[in-house]
């Protein structure tokens, strides 16, 4: 009997160092399936289609749209981005855990959907840290590493819609941490009903 896998919502601020956490974090649990967003925008060098985007004209987009084909959309400097239902709910459905790396908007509206998803918020040890990460890049301007931190303590502000908060201090401890989330969901009565069926037969016989 195959038991429905959980949904991860995995959010934070520009810096907190979401991206590494979860590479790590997917690279020692195959069991997580991270979802592949589709999006309007060009595919930049080194980017395949269906790895890291779902790459769609707009057209394509708004027709997926229009039949609530995606569980959250947002549109960001132009372009769209969305989350498939029909892929997520697959794969739930085959007792695989997903993984949505997503703002706090699009969390919403995931939560919205599908109520049971589990969410996390990434985040980082300090504000001085917050910006000595956006520094460290070496990227971007004065200006713009102030705008980056009015957004990201926009972003902070609502780590009080999510179920756990993480960390990202030193990044071992905060993937551990993370990781942990997922082991323990795994072992929830529900879930362990189904998988260790012949064995509570045997021990109850």
């Amino acid at each position: 009997m195959t038991q429905n896998g959980t949904l991860y919502i995995v959010s934070a601020p520009s810096g907190a160092g979401k991206t590494s956490l979860v590479k790590a974090l997917v690279g020692q649990d195959p069991e997580i399936l991270v979802s592949v967003s589709h999006t309007t925008r060009r595919s930049r060098p080194g980017e395949e289609d269906g790895v890291h985007y779902h790459f769609v004209d707009v057209a394509a987009f708004e027709a997926m749209l229009a039949r609530g084909a995606f569980l959250e959309h947002a549109q960001v400097f132009g372009n769209y981005y969305g989350t498939s239902r029909e892929w997520v709910e697959a794969r739930l459905a085959e007792g695989r855990d997903v993984l949505l790396e997503i703002d706090w908007q699009g969390a919403r509206q995931v939560r919205e959907a599908l109520p049971a998803a589990v969410s996390v918020f990434i985040l980082p040890p300090s504000r001085a840290a917050l910006e000595e990460r956006l520094r460290g890049r070496g990227q971007d301007d004065d200006g713009v590493i102030a705008r980056r931190m009015e957004e990201s303590v926009s972003e902070l502000s609502h780590y009080g819609e999510y179920d756990y908060l993480v960390v990202n201090d030193a990044f071992q401890a905060a993937l551990e941490d993370l990781h942990a989330i997922f082991r323990a969901r795994r072992l929830r009565r529900e879930r362990q009903v189904g998988a260790l069926a012949d064995q509570l037969a045997e021990l109850l016989a």
